[in-house]
């Protein structure tokens, strides 16, 4: 007589939830506290997309399933944007997909690339929900980490080479990096591109803030990087440089050979990207002044400029793009939910903690979000951090 069957490995096991939404709720009573805890812009989305948005409310075509993989003007604008960007062509027709934002497009790409057990390289510390995505997709998360050089976060490429094993199949990295604003060099990429084609991994690209780059720093894709464009899945979305947040409208851009598997998952997970906000992402995408993506990331390296300025002497970590960085409170004597708890209670600054975005840089970091605060409002922040951590 045989037993019950083995239980499996429960998927959400080792998920917790975001600890932002609780500091959020806490702040959202008094307008003194700074809010630096969640990923948000006051900086508007372009006027055309709006413009776009608020039509398509009345057209036919926007309240539609059809087509499933998204309308053919903006997977033809997707195609066009991510070729421009990475100097490799994509076809709307079979190498591009529109997707219910970025995340899904995440997800989505996870569950077409890896099985039950497989393994993803992520950095430490990393946007907790692409860890978290990789878990529910059956995936074990293997860590690179960050290490701190300069002032600034450098990925450890030692380390890197360690987390890469036999069961390696997909190396998943975000580009600036959430929560720390790491930003990888080309030097970096060429390294990740040896592994790659040596081993047959695919990249999953993380483009959600690509552009916005800090003091200079020079774009590179990683597409366009040695033999990276056969083997790179670029997902992409307007949330972040065009300021849309809510509109949910992402793509994702790869080889031909596994589009097919990313449409079919796409299908039977979401079904459909969100109708009536294409419209407005297509508007943003062919805007031609570019949809004031580089003013606003002048605007953010000012308010990034200003944070550092003001925690000068704390032992924060320097961001080099997106829109967030790292302070290291383990430093101070307190780990990152303690300095949260007490920032709110007594500098009034919200900062969530980032005790579940990694392994060796997570517990003793809160991140501060400086997307969403304008210089003025930011000025006076080092005196509410030594107020509530001192010195």
């Amino acid at each position: 007589m045989t037993g019950p069957p083995a239980s499996p490995r429960p998927r959400l096991g080792d998920i917790v939830g975001f600890q932002i939404d609780r500091v959020a709720q806490a702040a959202e009573a008094d307008a003194g506290i700074l809010r630096l805890e969640n990923l948000d812009t006051d900086i508007p989305p372009p006027a055309a997309a709006i413009d776009a948005t608020r039509a398509a409310i009345g057209e036919d075509d926007a309240n539609s399933y059809l087509p499933f993989l998204g309308s053919a003007a903006l997977r033809a604008a997707a195609a066009a944007h991510v070729s421009r960007l990475s100097g490799v062509p994509y076809d709307p027709d079979t190498q591009t997909i529109i997707t219910a934002g970025g995340t899904e497009g995440l997800f989505n790409a996870l569950l077409a690339l890896i099985e039950p057990g497989d393994e993803v390289v992520v950095t430490d510390p990393t946007y907790a929900g692409m860890l978290y995505r990789v878990r529910l997709a059956g995936g074990v998360a293997r860590f690179a980490p960050f290490m701190v050089r300069d002032g600034g976060w450098v990925l450890d490429l030692d380390r890197f080479h360690d987390a890469v094993t036999d069961r390696t199949r997909v190396i998943f990295l975000m580009n600036p990096s959430i929560p720390s604003g790491a930003v990888l060099t080309r030097e970096d990429w060429e390294a990740i591109a040896r592994v790659c084609e040596k081993r047959g991994i695919w990249l999953l690209y993380n483009a959600a803030m690509e552009r916005i780059l800090f003091d200079g720093r020079p774009y590179v894709h990683p597409a366009g990087v040695g033999a990276l464009a056969d083997r790179t899945i670029t997902v992409g979305s307007v949330s972040k440089e065009y300021r849309m947040i809510g509109w949910r409208v992402g793509w994702v851009a790869g080889p031909r050979r596994i589009m097919n598997r990313m449409g079919l998952v796409s299908i039977y997970n979401v079904v459909t990207p969100v109708g009536i906000a294409q419209p407005g992402a297509l508007a943003a995408l062919v805007e031609p002044a570019g949809g004031g993506v580089t003013d606003a990331v002048t605007e953010w390296e000012r308010r990034r400029d200003t944070v550092q300025a003001e925690l000068h002497g704390l032992p924060v970590v320097r961001g080099d793009g997106g829109w967030s960085l790292l302070v290291d409170t383990g430093a101070l004597g307190c780990d990152a939910a303690e300095a949260s708890a007490r920032l709110l209670e007594h500098g009034k600054v919200a900062a969530t903690p980032m005790t579940h975005w990694g392994r060796e840089n997570a517990a003793q970091f809160v991140r501060l979000v400086f997307s969403n605060e304008p210089v003025g409002r930011l000025r006076g922040l080092g005196e509410r951090f030594r107020r509530a951590l001192g010195p």
